[in-house]
């Protein structure tokens, strides 16, 4: 161990106890946007794009960091953007697309039926073992 990481302890302890010898790290840089401004992003993020108006179809980061900048005069990039919009629980993941014409009842009454009819099981293939011990088959005199 080094002498001054000793020292260092030796200190910290004689301030604070034990206690004192626990790392205190800080909270880290604030949010550049206030809580309202946060708000109004988050609802701009689930109302989703006009693809007239925005000209795109869905939001990404870029798109994200423009609007914040436009908005609201503060300069993110894409890497803060992403961590902004996970500390408001948004996630990039989007849901399976659906067919207009999509018939769920349908669907629901294929689930069902598929369900009830059990699946029948075929018997394994795995030949018998022969009386032999060799491992070849053998003729019948």
């Amino acid at each position: 161990m080094d002498l001054q990481t000793l020292r260092d302890w030796v200190i910290r302890y004689n301030r604070g106890g034990p206690a004192g010898l626990s790392d205190h790290w800080g909270d880290g840089r604030p949010c550049r946007l206030t809580e309202g401004q946060q708000a109004t992003l988050k609802a701009i993020v689930l109302q989703g794009p006009d693809p007239e108006v925005d000209g795109v179809s869905t939001w990404r980061l870029v798109d994200l960091c423009r609007i914040v900048q436009e908005r609201f005069g503060v300069i993110y990039s894409e890497t803060g953007m992403g961590k902004l919009m996970r500390s408001l629980d948004l996630s990039w993941q989007t849901p399976r697309p659906r067919h207009a014409e999509t018939d769920r009842a349908g669907q629901e009454r294929f689930k069902k039926g598929a369900s009830r009819k059990p699946l029948r099981r075929s018997r394994p293939t795995t030949p018998r073992p022969s009386g032999s011990r060799s491992g070849s088959r053998t003729r019948p005199e």
